[in-house]
């Protein structure tokens, strides 16, 4: 697909509302610093994608040059690709990384998104004044799956979410996941607790007992909870192992996401 992007037009933003000093001709060579962000701009351009990371799954068999990791990236490798435009995120990545690209001359549109709504505004927003690419089919099936979805049955059940053992970290407040989960019908009490205003606090393991949950729900990333790692710890407390990126990754997956989660959390339920 040929990139649209207008040379000429007015300045555009990112979600920070830092200007995006885009070149005067279209965007062709594109560097994803976020897994997500990867697969997002592969499932509507895949010729536009010159780099990404090692944590950069999806979609299957995507064969583009290796830039290191999201904490890490390979500044040097990642200027020697020339991209016209690095696409990142203020949770995924560091902004002392970012600073260098841009000082080296590089683009660099961030994204910063806690919620769906925000996730569907600004891969709009990325993708087409971005990028300079149509508003992609998917997004739309994405927008009208969530716009289906409607609470899991019964009433809604406290439920712990780590992310991290070792230490225990779990959802908090003004998180993307945990907006997922509000809308199927989930109760987050670490998300608003007003004692622990952090997004991801660390909560020792009694005191996440002591929130008498009703569910724990243990996503395969980014720690891998299994069958075997992380039910064992809440005894008596009824496991949802979840897809972690159905929950955590805002691009293709959002479509099916609604489904697949839905399913998870049923069979955890009981």
């Amino acid at each position: 697909m040929t990139s649209l992007h207008a040379p000429g037009g007015p300045p555009v933003v990112d979600d920070l509302g830092s200007a995006v000093p885009l070149g005067a001709g279209p965007v062709r060579r594109v560097v994803s610093l976020v897994p997500s962000l990867t697969e997002a701009v592969a499932a509507t351009a895949p010729g536009l994608l010159a780099g990404a990371t090692d944590w950069c799954s999806h979609p299957a068999g995507l064969d583009v040059p290796r830039i290191g990791g999201t904490k890490n990236p390979d500044v040097a490798r990642i200027v020697a690709l020339a991209p016209d435009l690095v696409i990142a995120n203020d949770e995924e990545n560091r902004r002392p990384d970012l600073d260098a690209l841009r000082a080296a001359g590089l683009p660099v549109w961030v994204t910063d998104i806690r919620t769906l709504d925000q996730a569907v505004r600004s891969l709009d927003r990325l993708l087409t004044a971005g990028c300079g690419l149509p508003r992609p089919p998917w997004l739309d099936a994405a927008e009208a799956a969530w716009g289906a979805v409607r609470p899991l049955p019964g009433p809604a059940r406290r439920a712990v979410v780590p992310i991290w053992r070792r230490p225990w970290m779990v959802l908090g407040h003004d998180t993307f996941a945990g907006d997922l989960l509000r809308r199927l019908g989930l109760h987050l009490p670490h998300a608003e607790d007003p004692a622990r205003p952090e997004r991801y606090p660390a909560v020792p393991l009694p005191d996440l007992l002591a929130s008498r949950p009703e569910l724990v729900v243990l996503p395969d990333e980014p720690y891998r909870f299994t069958a075997d790692d992380g039910p064992e710890a809440f005894p008596g407390v009824p496991a949802a192992l979840v897809s972690g990126r159905h929950l955590t990754w805002y691009g293709p997956s959002l479509v099916e996401a609604p489904a697949v989660l839905a399913a998870q959390l049923g069979a955890g339920r009981g």
